[in-house]
């Protein structure tokens, strides 16, 4: 994986991006082609047309992000991959027309738009489908020594053999016997030169994962591998590259202590992301004053009680504040006290089913971004009652209140949602990473793959 901006970000995902983003300047240009040829004049120097060109290929690009097309799904399947291509540059062509109606001066063309998107359409699948099989994924893959044989490297094995897994792991060692749980490991006692055994597995890489670190670090192994060329990495800063999120099972706080994040630079970019939420939460509320408007009558005609539900939570740093949605439970959904959602869950009206699936609730809580609150990224609020007995349940829960909380959320996209314990500890490890690893650029992906989430709502209750 390559870290870009704190994010780490698989090589094939990168790769198919940049490969798209060429194909979708080809498009562009032959779409331009096309249409001179139609209508019978020049196409003219490459100059003059390379701003419409850029514009169409960055938006289309942009499209392909926010509905999933570089997800793992969509990396393995072509099929898959040319639906959600289909789906994206639809969005882009819209968007195009509209911008092009509303800037014409920026230069962007309806005329030639079609042509340009049904060539994209074309170029990427077909090249989806070339390299599905020109590409031998498993030879590409990472070749992974284990220093460990107990319950984290048994952790790793399990991740290792996920479908969409970036490695595999050609080696277990085991440092001593105490803690052995794979049976194929081999014994450190029975290797003269850690090394030389790691080089002639060729890894690329060796993951410490020992059950026990007090006392017992091999330095001198650890030394002649990384002498080797042979980089070296903690278990919880490999599962942190490799699954994007902090795995709470083997994290402990010299780790967070010591690891990259947390860095005082974000202070810029705390003030580039309050910028944006203040400017556009102003333009959202504008806009969409008359949808909330809207949908507060017919929650009012649909059910008895008010349009607005108001509920306490928790924000940045424990403090509580308010904040506002549309009503899309009974009035009486709480008399018992706070509770989760649940699938299929009687508590919801029959247009508050409609309005949590496309996020229109939501809506009213922009107020709460535009007086600083929240933001529009971060860890979901949780009611003060969930927070307390969380804080207790879940080591770190405390430290995804050092941002602000937000409408949307790394956790919110990666994980379906949950309604137990379990679950929310695995969002917790998402809303950690997030916090740890936060910058303008994991926001920007966050709020376009927001759009696959409201388009595919995957447990959305």
């Amino acid at each position: 994986m390559i870290r870009l901006f704190k994010h780490y970000i698989p090589h094939a995902a990168l790769l198919y991006g940049l490969c798209d983003l060429a194909l979708l300047l080809l498009a562009g240009d032959l779409g331009w082609h096309v249409r001179a040829v139609q209508i019978g004049i020049d196409a003219g120097p490459w100059a003059d047309r390379l701003a419409p060109i850029l514009g169409f290929a960055l938006v289309s690009l942009l499209s392909l992000i926010a509905v999933g097309a570089y997800s793992a799904e969509a990396l393995r399947s072509p099929r898959y991959a040319f639906a959600r291509a289909m789906v994206a540059l639809s969005f882009g062509g819209v968007a195009l027309a509209v911008m092009d109606f509303a800037l014409p001066s920026v230069g962007f063309w309806r005329s030639t738009l079609l042509y340009a998107l049904g060539l994209a359409l074309l170029l990427i699948g077909l090249v989806r489908v070339a390299l599905s099989h020109a590409v031998d994924r498993e030879r590409l893959k990472r070749r992974v020594v284990v220093l460990g044989a107990g319950s984290r490297a048994a952790r790793l094995k399990a991740l290792a053999a996920e479908q969409d897994s970036g490695f595999v792991i050609v080696g277990f060692i085991a440092m001593n016997e105490a803690h052995r749980l794979l049976p194929e490991a081999v014994s450190r006692e029975r290797l003269k030169d850690l090394g030389a055994y790691v080089s002639g597995l060729r890894a690329n890489e060796v993951v410490l994962a020992l059950e026990e670190r007090r006392n017992a670090l091999p330095l001198n192994d650890l030394l002649r591998v990384r002498t080797r060329g042979v980089p070296v990495h903690e278990v919880s800063s490999f599962l942190e590259r490799e699954t994007g999120r902090l795995d709470l099972d083997t994290l402990n706080p010299s780790w967070l202590i010591f690891s990259d994040g947390f860095s005082a630079g974000r202070r810029y970019s705390s003030i580039a992301k309050r910028t944006f939420d203040i400017v556009v939460s102003g333009l959202v509320l504008l806009i969409s004053l008359p949808v909330i408007a809207l949908f507060a009558l017919l929650v009012k005609l649909d059910s008895k009680g008010p349009a607005f539900f108001r509920q306490q939570r928790v924000g940045l740093y424990g403090r509580p504040f308010w904040v506002i949605k549309l009503r899309s439970m009974r009035t009486d959904a709480e008399k018992d006290g706070a509770k989760w959602a649940s699938e299929n869950d009687p508590r919801i009206t029959r247009l508050g089913r409609f309005i949590r699936k496309v996020r229109i609730d939501e809506l009213p809580q922009t107020w709460s971004v535009l007086k600083g609150e929240m933001s529009f990224v971060g860890p979901r609020p949780e009611v003060p009652q969930f927070v307390g007995d969380l804080e207790d349940k879940l080591p770190y829960y405390a430290e995804r209140h050092m941002v602000k909380p937000g409408i949307t959320g790394w956790a919110q996209i990666n994980y379906p949602y949950g309604a137990s314990i379990e679950d929310a500890r695995h969002k917790l490890e998402y809303d950690l990473y997030y916090a740890k690893n936060y910058t303008p650029f994991l926001d920007l992906l966050i709020m376009l793959q927001t759009l696959r989430v409201i388009l595919w709502p995957d447990g959305a209750r």
